[in-house]
């Protein structure tokens, strides 16, 4: 995964282990059968964005493009921003870009 091998600026959106437990039953155990290795390499890089945003600096309606080639939606409500259908509950500064982790697991839209 040469995305997340980029020296940054990068954004990385990391689910949290209740996030993963939110995806229906056998989700997680399926994608990691080797039959499955391209389907989880594109979820995996559909939470990497190659430019470093700061929580504070995400805008209701922005859409960024992610390492996957897919898109995902900003949305700020009440000071809350989302991506797709995930809070971000925590920001962290790393020293080629940031991480948020979030309360769910980004699936990429079906093309």
């Amino acid at each position: 995964m040469t995305a997340v091998a980029n020296p940054g600026p990068l954004t990385v959106f990391a689910p949290t282990d209740a996030a993963f437990e939110k995806l229906p039953a056998g989700t997680v155990e399926s994608l990691v059968k080797p039959e499955n290795q391209a389907k989880l390499k594109e979820i995996l890089k559909y939470h990497v964005t190659t430019s470093s945003y700061e929580a504070n600096k995400l805008k209701d309606g922005d859409v960024l493009g992610m390492a996957n080639g897919g898109k995902a939606t900003i949305h700020v409500k009440d000071g809350k921003v989302t991506i797709n259908d995930a809070t971000v509950i925590a920001s962290v500064r790393a020293s080629n870009g940031v991480v948020h982790v979030i309360d769910g697991v980004l699936i990429p839209p079906a093309p």
